[in-house]
């Protein structure tokens, strides 16, 4: 079985930076797209930002250019790098991949969530 592990969440004063990880466990035999969502309490689920294989990347408008999306293929993870954070920035952070298991079966994963906060 699959599984994504977020770490890196935690509470930042405004204008702060903050780094979140992702990683993936588990029997794979290749990841594609690797992606960042957010939700906000009350809100729908929102993508934040894509990396493919290749490494291409894209923003949402509210995060671009202070935000950054990378990825270790090798080890199986995604990073998103926060700069300039804003109280607007609170949210509930997901990674999301789409894993293809050994044996080329297909998964859509999200990881558990963890929780950030920009608060002074």
């Amino acid at each position: 079985q699959v599984q994504l592990v977020e770490s890196g969440g935690g509470l930042v004063q405004p204008g702060g930076s903050l780094g979140l990880s992702c990683a993936a466990s588990g029997s794979i035999y290749s990841i594609t797209t690797m992606a960042w969502y957010r939700q906000a309490p009350g809100e729908q689920r929102e993508l934040v930002a894509t990396i493919s294989s290749g490494g291409s990347t894209q923003y949402a408008e509210p995060v671009k250019g202070r935000f950054t999306i990378s990825r270790d293929s090798a080890k199986n993870a995604v990073y998103l790098q926060m700069n300039s954070l804003k109280p607007e920035d609170t949210a509930v952070y997901y990674c999301n991949m789409v894993v293809f298991r050994i044996g080329l079966l297909r998964n859509n994963l999200w990881g558990q969530g963890t929780q950030v906060t920009v608060s002074s």
